[in-house]
């Protein structure tokens, strides 16, 4: 457990300090990542965050294994539902042709371009 901490700490902060925050944010804020961010980012790049969001939902889930918070309490039951099927390289393409589709919303953050393009719509097919 300790080691999947490590990796996700370590994910999340590679991701955050790769990508350059406003000059305006404060230390104590996390910078939202755009659409903006991601269309100027590699595609490794890309993948290092996702995987990051990824084990992010590992470890809340592996906190709550023994009594798991019903949906109306955590966002990774339905991400694990609505994501059901993708990998890792499918979300990252799903969200380049999206952003490519729709450059007038390169400001939208890629949780919610997930979670509203992707998430809620397999939801609906999943269940």
């Amino acid at each position: 457990m300790k080691q999947k901490i490590r990796s996700t700490g370590l994910a999340i902060a590679l991701c955050l300090t790769l990508w350059a925050t406003p000059p305006m944010a404060s230390a104590d804020e996390v910078p939202m990542i755009t659409g903006d961010h991601w269309v100027k980012s590699s595609e490794e790049l890309k993948k290092v965050y996702l995987i990051g969001l990824a084990n992010l939902a590992q470890v809340e889930a592996a906190y709550h294994v023994a009594n798991p918070p019903p949906d109306s309490q955590s966002l990774v039951p339905r991400f694990g539902r609505g994501l059901k099927g993708q990998t890792l390289d499918s979300v990252r393409d799903g969200l380049n042709k999206w952003y490519a589709n729709h450059p007038e919303r390169l400001q939208q953050s890629i949780i919610e371009t997930i979670w509203f393009e992707m998430v809620v719509p397999g939801l609906q097919q999943n269940n």
